[in-house]
């Protein structure tokens, strides 16, 4: 039987490379928790609504939110259509008052004389104002919006009126600016204001001042712009930058609804990089048709998990429409803003303006060591599937020096950001296969061993089987996390906590590691013919297609390819089908028992397939069904690494989830051997 030597030089270079990987681990895990204050907001107008709907006063609604856990309301831009319906000016198409006054129900003398004037044309807009402050604010606005040249205003007696040539409908739903009144009353009642703007459609550097120098003398916590592109796009983001950056004002980036990235706003991306991301943060809101279906301790447990998991720092909260079961509508909301706020306190989180984090970017040369141990692994994987590479040291070495060299240039350049993604994907993919190799080395060394002690037919216990198996997934799983440090070292930065970078290809992760594994086991062992030794991969592999199967065992390789796509279609960032209701009960169920919710895939296939492969090994099953389950074996242990990838959610929290899967996993895996062991001796008897 072939031995398959490790080199040690690459042994080596991997164990530097690692003490570099838990350098970086650290440094990101004090970034992390040095990012702990959480903004809970709210929209100014859905609590005034609110008031509104239960009857109540505005400030008194204002007082209880703010005790309750909010600190800061959202402003947007105003609206005619909401200034008209407020009471604060009146704007009305020409088509309308002409209509009105012929039919005999315009009541107003003042629109009666317009009319009678011939100053009305039915194709314009006309306004007047029921407060100074307000007309002359949407009056500023207006101009800005529209420009000098659409807007005449005239007299009408002591009246001042304004003409705007618009079309109504558009027109009373454009956004024209950040009403002063609102942002009064937030600072007023102690709240921080995030702000809502909306591009203009003309944009220019004066009035990207104008929205910023309303702003000034407000008590400002982010700034969300509002729709499809921020302020100052595409032109004049660098305008934008300058103005926040005087202010010190952090951006806010909304979380797309697939939790993948942010919401896609034109000039956003640009504003990042000027700004710097050290002024940026990550906001959420629970999708609107999704909120009215989740019970408050559900959406409680949302927020606590989102906040955690996703590093979101700016909790936008939507208002609940219909009252809980024995609430009022306000008691309702109040409970859930209270509930949210105790649940992140106790979490350990402050509440306040978002936190951000820091410019963080490791220092290049420890990511060089990262680097070439990624480049080792994978040069000692190679050497651990070809007989003639593992016999010729020189040509791994050779191989290990050329490549480092190319991979290490760029990055000395301060470049290198394809040689990390690659260096990422290749983490995440080598080191669960060669965790499970290793251990596949570990049972042929220890049968040989057992032959020439003359100890073959020796029986395990099956209290020893259980000891064994598990204390070998604890050593697997532990050699798999070496590749979780180096994915984390390989892309750690703020532009990966902040995911405007994200680890490609997830879904492939949960692929290739099974070929890779498959590959070294058929170097190793023959699944179709075990008397036979030494038979290359390939002769297995064609041998196995050649195999004549019955209809029994065809049905159940369907079976299993089925469980396979729904394995990989529910994997990744995006869910490719839904999750069923069991599942989403025990979802919650391990949110409760464990310090992170340990993946399905680890604690209920990988880790308890891996300790009945070890039982299979050792109580010598066909190579055949060894290789099925280590196969799934492989499955939990790239899961644990690919945990990683989501570079949003902290390395300490990534690192538990790992940790509470192994163990119920190991559990699991024991009891299924008890079950076994116990069907067999009964069958035995019988």
């Amino acid at each position: 039987m072939k031995k398959f030597v490790y080199n040690r030089i690459l042994l080596l270079a991997i164990a530097i490379g690692l003490i570099a990987s838990l350098v970086i681990a650290g440094q990101r895990h004090a970034v992390e928790i040095s990012n702990s204050q959480i903004d809970m907001a709210m929209d100014f107008d859905s609590l005034l609504n609110l008031a509104e709907r239960e009857g109540l006063d505005f400030e008194d609604v204002l007082k209880q939110a703010k005790d309750a856990g909010i600190t800061s309301l959202a402003v947007y831009d105003t609206t005619f259509e909401k200034l008209t319906r407020q009471g604060k000016v009146i704007a009305v198409s020409g088509s309308e008052i002409i209509t009105n006054y012929h039919s005999g129900a315009l009541n107003s003398s003042l629109w009666r004389e317009m009319v009678e004037k011939n100053l009305i044309d039915a194709n314009k807009v006309y306004i007047i104002g029921r407060t100074l402050k307000n007309y002359e604010e949407a009056k500023a606005d207006l101009i800005l919006r529209v420009g000098e040249e659409r807007v005449r205003s005239f007299a009408v007696g002591e009246i001042e009126v304004l003409e705007v040539k618009a079309q109504y409908a558009p027109f009373m739903k454009m956004p024209l600016g950040i009403p002063t009144d609102e942002l009064d009353i937030a600072k007023e009642n102690g709240f921080n204001i995030l702000a809502r703007p909306t591009n203009f459609s003309q944009c220019t550097p004066e009035k990207i001042r104008a929205v910023f120098e309303r702003l000034n003398d407000y008590p400002i916590s982010e700034i969300v712009f509002d729709g499809q592109e921020i302020l100052g796009a595409s032109d004049f983001v660098d305008v934008t930058a300058e103005e926040m950056k005087k202010r010190n004002w952090t951006l806010g980036l909304i979380e797309h609804v697939t939790q993948l990235k942010f919401y896609p706003q034109r000039g956003l991306e640009q504003l990042s990089r000027d700004l710097g991301y050290d002024r940026v943060a990550r906001l959420y809101a629970v999708p609107k048709d999704e909120q009215p279906k989740l019970l408050l301790d559900a959406i409680v447990t949302r927020w606590a998990t989102t906040d955690h998991e996703r590093n979101i720092r700016i909790n936008l909260l939507r208002t609940y429409e219909k009252p809980a079961p024995d609430l009022t509508l306000l008691e309702t909301n109040l409970k859930y803003i209270r509930d949210v706020s105790e649940k992140l306190k106790s979490n350990g989180y402050t509440l306040g303006k978002a936190g951000t984090f820091e410019n963080y970017y490791p220092n290049n040369f420890l990511r060089i060591f990262v680097i070439i141990g990624i480049v080792a692994a994978a040069i000692l994987y190679l050497s651990l599937i070809s007989r003639r590479v593992n016999a010729n040291e020189k040509f791994q070495l050779i191989s290990f020096a050329i490549i480092s060299i190319v991979c290490v240039i760029p990055i000395l350049m301060g470049a290198g950001g394809k040689v990390r993604v690659i260096a990422g994907f290749l983490s995440a993919n080598l080191f669960p296969a060669l965790a499970i190799i290793w251990q596949l080395d570990r049972l042929r060394f220890l049968k040989v061993k057992a032959q020439l002690e003359n100890e073959s037919e020796q029986e395990l216990s099956t209290v020893q089987i259980i000891w064994l198996s598990v204390a070998a997934l604890f050593i697997t799983s532990a050699m798999s996390l070496i590749g979780a440090a180096y994915l984390s070292g390989a892309l750690s930065d703020v532009q990966y906590f902040l995911e405007f970078e994200i680890f490609r290809g997830i879904k492939l992760t949960f692929v290739l590691p099974l070929i890779l594994v498959a590959i070294a086991f058929l170097q190793r062992f023959n699944v179709v013919d075990e008397v036979r030794k030494n038979v290359p991969a390939i002769q297995q592999f064609k041998e196995i297609l050649e195999m004549n199967i019955t209809v029994k065992t065809l049905l159940g390789a369907l079976i299993v390819l089925v469980a396979f796509v729904v394995l990989i279609a529910r994997s990744g960032h995006t869910a490719g089908m839904p999750v069923s209701g069991a599942e989403i009960k025990i979802r919650a169920m391990l949110e409760q028992l464990f310090y992170a919710r340990p993946r399905s895939k680890e604690i209920f296939i990988g880790h308890p397939a891996f300790i009945l492969a070890i039982a299979a090994f050792l109580k010598k099953f066909p190579k055949m069904i060894c290789f099925i389950l280590i196969l799934a074996a492989t499955i939990g242990q790239s899961s644990m690494v690919e945990t990683f990838a989501h570079m949003r959610t902290p390395i300490f929290m990534s690192f538990m989830r790992g940790i509470d899967g192994v163990i119920p996993g190991a559990a699991i895996g024991a009891i299924l051997i008890l079950i076994f062991g116990f069907v067999a001796r009964f069958r035995k008897g019988v």
